[in-house]
């Protein structure tokens, strides 16, 4: 695990109708941060975000439909798991969960079955200032977002 970030597993209700699933009270571990934004980006298949990065905001990520690969890289140069890259799998036919990303985490993903959606909330409004990228191929890093097989980490359903 990268410091800091924590995996929430939801709780499904299920009945003949369908389900309900509370993703964040403002009770929850999970959620230490104001309120800023509520965001939707859909994705289809083959599609690539990565990398972005903040300073100052935190996120957290579900995904309603498709299947996202998801990779975190701890960017910040005095933490504990500095360098260090969680990878996981986020969609319909994994676990339900959220991920909170704090400031300082590199994040990004690939639509692995689409359309997916990726529900966010944010701790602040969008801030350019703040708006970060790194490219999806840095050296750096060095994640590759084309192999194939399922993800070491948190997240991915066995």
């Amino acid at each position: 695990m990268i410091d800091g970030v924590i995996v929430k597993k939801l709780v499904t209700n299920n009945d003949e109708r369908g389900f309900f699933r509370e993703i964040i009270r403002k009770t929850d571990d999970v959620f230490n941060t104001e309120f800023g934004q509520w965001s939707h980006s859909k994705m289809h298949a083959g599609v690539l975000k990565a990398w972005h990065i903040h300073q100052k905001q935190t996120d957290y990520w579900y995904v309603a439909n498709g299947l996202l690969r998801v990779a975190l890289c701890d960017r910040r140069k005095g933490s504990k798991t500095y360098g260090k890259i969680m990878e996981f799998l986020m969609g319909e036919k994994q676990d339900a969960t959220v991920v909170r990303i704090p400031p300082g985490v590199a994040h990004g993903c690939r639509c692995l079955e689409g359309p997916s959606d990726l529900i966010y909330a944010t701790s602040s409004i969008y801030d350019p200032s703040d708006e970060g990228r790194i490219a999806h191929d840095d050296k750096e890093i060095g994640y590759d977002w084309m192999k194939d097989g399922e993800p070491k980490g948190t997240g991915a359903k066995k």
